[in-house]
């Protein structure tokens, strides 16, 4: 099984809105995904209440059988409109994929 996490910090607004209305846009997008991307077994959005200066702001974690599952995610046009989004309103971006 392939574990793919990806931590954001957001920039404080963006496209005119909050930081906290993009954490929650984006937790709609990406949960979105379920059911919809072949390959795609597990997929989880949080949104951080700890604010603290080691935190991140949004935190996905997804689970695939294999890696080309994950290659096959990533390419997916509904994922890559997220990516279009999340690219506007992220300012830190960090990630970790591994095999478990």
């Amino acid at each position: 099984m392939i574990k793919h996490i990806v931590l954001w910090k957001l920039k404080d607004s963006a496209l005119g809105a909050t930081k906290q209305e993009n954490a929650a846009k984006m937790k709609q997008m990406l949960e979105a995904l379920n059911g919809v991307v072949p390959g795609l077994a597990k997929l989880e959005v949080g949104i951080d209440f700890s604010a603290t200066d080691a935190s991140g702001d949004i935190v996905l974690y997804s689970e695939f059988p294999d890696r080309a599952a994950l290659d096959a995610y990533q390419a997916h046009p509904e994922h890559q409109k997220c990516v279009a989004f999340v690219k506007e309103v992220v300012s830190e971006r960090r990630l970790v994929d591994y095999e478990g």
